[in-house]
């Protein structure tokens, strides 16, 4: 079992990520909203242990990040992993209600957002996730957009996704994104993924083609004294793509059935994330491990290279 270390925050490390710190290893975190809310039992507890174990096979340490019971954990060991993805009812939080999970003692899934808080209060750099949240389609009437912009801005870790998910507005998530000062890096390719796409049709704001580059851009924004996180997009491997004029159909379908049914804020994203997988008949879900495996590739390879 992982032990509380602060007398004020009640924060734990994994048995695996308190011995990773100690010598200095290379960490990558992982969100946890993935298992709780992505997928059900068992494909998500399988889905989160091969993710792990390819960031070990790549040199680094995994470490899932949860509220559980009120704790914050940094890395879980096996058997907290598989509780929570067995959890039913979890909380999914972000920036706002991290402390209120904490607070009251709650268990919660940690977003992009409240995983970044997370990973830096832990002194971890790189974060490996599916795609990032961001302004939503029609936000210029609901005012919907994700707080992981928000925490890009401000927070040091380096986020390692497939670009912003496909359901929203891509174009105004890298306008806004461009607003806040946070570099927009796409890995190995001259334009800009979107999630469950090798491409959104828009040029890449930046492009690196190695895990050492991408170390040394950031070591030297730290030089500068530069704050705030940085993106990565991570294309998906071709052969596990969903052509993007293919995923344009399903999307406005699924936007029309989650206005029919009248859905908004948090559960905006899951119910169209649901409903897509209905349509694909499950292809959406295999695209969206294939990635998520994909990033942890990446981002151990990152962690590894800033290491060194």
């Amino acid at each position: 079992m992982t032990q509380p270390i602060s007398p004020l925050l009640p924060i734990a490390y994994s048995k695996e990520v308190a011995a990773a710190k100690l010598r200095g290893a290379p960490i990558v975190a992982l969100e946890s909203t993935i298992i709780t809310h992505g997928m059900p039992y068992p494909g998500n507890i399988e889905m989160a242990r091969s993710v792990e174990a390819i960031i070990r096979q790549k040199g680094a340490v995994p470490a899932t990040i949860a509220v559980i019971h009120g704790t914050l954990h940094i890395g879980l060991e096996p058997e907290e992993l598989e509780a929570l993805a067995k959890t039913e009812g979890a909380m999914k939080v972000s920036r706002a209600d991290i402390a209120f999970a904490i607070a009251e003692r709650r268990t919660g899934a940690t977003t992009v957002a409240a995983t970044m808080i997370a990973a830096a209060r832990a002194g971890i750099k790189v974060f490996a996730t599916g795609g990032i949240g961001g302004v939503h389609r029609g936000a210029e009437e609901s005012f919907d957009i994700s707080a992981d912009l928000e925490e890009l801005a401000r927070t040091g870790v380096i986020v390692v996704c497939a670009g912003a998910k496909a359901i929203l507005d891509i174009p105004k998530t890298l306008e806004v994104l461009e607003t806040r000062g946070v570099p927009v890096v796409t890995y190995d390719s001259a334009e800009f993924p979107a999630f469950w796409s090798r491409s959104s049709g828009l040029p890449s704001p930046l492009t690196l083609n190695s895990p050492a580059a991408i170390a040394n851009f950031q070591t030297t924004r730290e030089q500068l004294g530069i704050d705030g996180g940085m993106l990565i997009a991570n294309p998906v491997p071709e052969a596990d793509e969903i052509p993007r004029e293919e995923m344009e159909i399903y999307i406005e379908r699924a936007l029309d059935s989650a206005a029919r049914d009248e859905i908004a804020g948090k559960a905006v994203t899951p119910y169209l994330l649901s409903t897509i997988f209905d349509i694909t008949e499950g292809r959406s879900l295999k695209t969206n491990i294939a990635l998520v495996e994909n990033n942890a590739r990446l981002g151990a390879e990152i962690a590894v290279a800033l290491a060194e």
